[in-house]
């Protein structure tokens, strides 16, 4: 199986000075969805935890309700890429197929190939209560998951999905250099796991567009912190789902969008 990370020889200019370096690099490589035999989705990725990603696709998707509707997995190298080879159960598998379509797009696109509008616009399942996280929680998880990128330690060019638990911190992270992938492998890792983040938050090294506030809500996750900044449809979705929405969120504060109930605030002032 292809190594996810891999080095390039530059030549490194500083000032008037140059010379030879070699430089860590993600692998990105066509990465096939396959269920029952059929290619549901081709999707870029890094080569990374593909049992996590395809059936955390699956999960965010509503291909499957849950992993025990997963009979099989294996992933398999092919020329041109990898297969994730997924075999549904029988009536999962009959649903699906009256559902087909396929999907073919950049690593920046989540909703490559959604053949309507109704498809990219579904309602969203409302998530439940969850639990109230502090300003401290919200500062903790932003600050591990920067100290819990392994790969982009490495490489400086990967994206990360990490879920936070109270009283516990970050108890998974999964990253790819797309960044709805990383959210994918962490809802994968964590179903795969039986870690439940309802009582927890997804928190992201990205912008929040709106695949992954769909993700979160698939995923029942109350609550997604993001280091950037949310765009307008991302928010109504928030909004609409139930989830609260912090973003901008760098470790010596934060914004909240939606929702804002779920974070205890103390006493502090607001000035108008």
């Amino acid at each position: 199986m292809a190594e996810p990370v891999t080095s390039a020889k530059t030549i490194v200019v500083r000032g008037n000075a140059a010379h030879d370096g070699v430089r860590a690099v993600p692998e990105e490589t066509a990465i096939a969805v396959v269920l029952n035999g059929s290619t549901q989705a081709v999707m870029m990725a890094t080569p990374a935890d593909l049992e996590d990603f395809a059936v955390g696709f699956a999960l965010s998707e509503g291909i499957v309700a849950g992993p025990d509707e997963i009979e099989g997995l294996e992933v398999v190298e092919q020329q041109g890429g990898i297969e994730a080879r997924l075999w549904l159960a029988a009536e999962r598998a009959e649903a699906v197929a009256a559902r087909r379509r396929a999907m073919a797009g950049p690593v920046g696109c989540g909703l490559c190939g959604i053949e309507s509008l109704a498809e990219a616009l579904r309602p969203l399942p409302p998530v439940g209560a969850g639990s109230t996280l502090s300003v401290a929680d919200v500062d903790r998880a932003v600050n591990e998951i920067a100290a819990k990128q392994a790969m982009n330690a490495r490489t400086r060019a990967v994206h990360a999905a990490g879920l936070f638990l109270p009283e516990r911190g970050v108890v998974l992270v999964r990253e790819d250099v797309g960044r709805h992938n990383a959210l994918d492998k962490l809802a994968g890792a964590a179903a795969r796991g039986g870690v439940d983040g309802s009582g927890g938050a997804v928190v992201i090294t990205s912008r929040v567009s709106v695949e992954m506030v769909q993700k979160c809500a698939m995923a029942g996750v109350p609550v997604l912190i993001a280091v950037s900044a949310p765009t307008a449809h991302a928010l109504r979705l928030a909004e609409a789902a139930g989830i609260t929405l912090v973003a901008i969120a760098r470790g010596d504060g934060f914004e909240i969008f939606t929702h804002p109930e779920r974070i205890g605030r103390g006493e502090q002032t607001h000035v108008a």
